[in-house]
């Protein structure tokens, strides 16, 4: 189920089952290899400024500036190297919070999924 209405009933997903859609990286994210990235958004509110969803990147190595998020891995493994901070090893059932702004590096050791919330300024 899919909503951007605040107002629609509760709902559960099989995060492994969803299906996701393209999301395609900037060139200049990629550092090495060939990662994909996919995703559905499965809420968001009226305002626009939080987000519910499933995002999923193939192995590879990519660099990001955050939201601010805390994220459920469901499936995979990747090293998160969060640049002037620490470096996060994630894998399933692991949680994870970043923070607005952080620049990461993303070293995607198994095609990962994650399930998130997202808070934007």
């Amino acid at each position: 189920m899919t909503t951007n209405d605040q107002t629609t009933a509760s709902f559960a997903v099989h995060i492994p089952d969803v299906a996701l859609e393209p999301e395609p990286l900037d060139p200049e994210q990629v550092v090495s290899g060939d990662p994909v990235v996919t995703g559905k958004v499965l809420w968001e509110s009226a305002d626009g400024k939080q987000l519910r969803g499933i995002w999923q990147i193939t192995p590879g190595v990519v660099t990001d500036t955050e939201a601010n998020e805390l994220f459920v891995v469901v499936s995979g493994r990747a090293t998160v190297e969060v640049e002037g901070g620490q470096t996060l090893e994630v894998g399933p059932g692991d949680a994870a919070v970043l923070r607005e702004g952080d620049r990461t590096t993303w070293t995607v050791h198994e095609t990962l999924r994650k399930a998130y919330h997202i808070t934007l300024p």
